[in-house]
């Protein structure tokens, strides 16, 4: 996909998600479903209705909806709201001191460089041990890792002053480590961003939290 095509792409993201949300507002009522998702999608020619609610950061919303406010929560079974809960849900990277930039020692290796992608960046920090020496301080500690896949799971939790109960709500995590009985949730990116969405580690956690419980 060329850097026109993505922006274009994004560009009917922003209409599909404004329009939602302006008939959410006419209407009174903030949950929608992914039925309406695809009806709007239709009307923009936008194909992949399923990526129209993942908001992993700020810039993605339309103005319309930074500007009051709201963000966009699943709540699970194919149904979504808009709450106003925005400055709670997103999280601003905070500036890295130059005291806190760290100079590693890098071997090349022969797959590092066949991709980009999240799975490789994650591997790749794992492989050079740079999240030994981030999580343990420890370079030949000796995590265990679980492998990055989906699972469902029913969630409820707070948001500010917003109650969110999100049934059989469908997560991804794309690595978890476990070390002297510490567990630790990582999510990857492919490139630098001003913020990202909490969910994105918060529901592995709270699943995970609620699986230890049941023990």
């Amino acid at each position: 996909m060329t850097p026109s095509e993505k922006e274009q792409r994004k560009n009917k993201k922003w209409q599909v998600l404004q329009v939602l949300f302006e008939l959410c507002q006419q209407r009174g009522e903030w949950e929608f479903n992914n039925q309406q998702v695809k009806q709007v999608c239709a009307r923009f020619g936008f194909g992949n209705p399923f990526d129209v609610t993942k908001v992993d950061c700020m810039d993605r919303l339309p103005d319309v909806v930074r500007e009051q406010g709201f963000c966009v929560v699943h709540v699970g079974r194919g149904k979504h709201r808009f709450v106003r809960e925005l400055d709670k849900w997103y999280h601003v990277f905070e500036d890295i001191a130059e005291s806190e930039i760290v100079q590693w020692r890098y071997r090349k290796s022969l797959l590092n460089d066949l991709d980009t992608g999240e799975a490789t960046v994650l591997s790749f920090v794992y492989n050079q041990h740079i999240l030994h020496d981030f999580l343990y301080e420890d370079v030949v500690a000796s995590p265990k890792i679980y492998i990055p896949g989906r699972t469902r799971e029913d969630l409820r939790y707070q948001v500010g002053d917003t109650q969110v109960e999100a049934l059989s709500q469908q997560m991804e995590i794309d690595l978890t480590m476990e070390y002297q009985g510490t567990v630790t949730v990582l999510e990857a990116k492919s490139k630098f961003l001003r913020d990202f969405a909490v969910y994105q580690l918060f529901h592995p956690v709270l699943f995970y939290l609620q699986k230890a419980s049941e023990v």
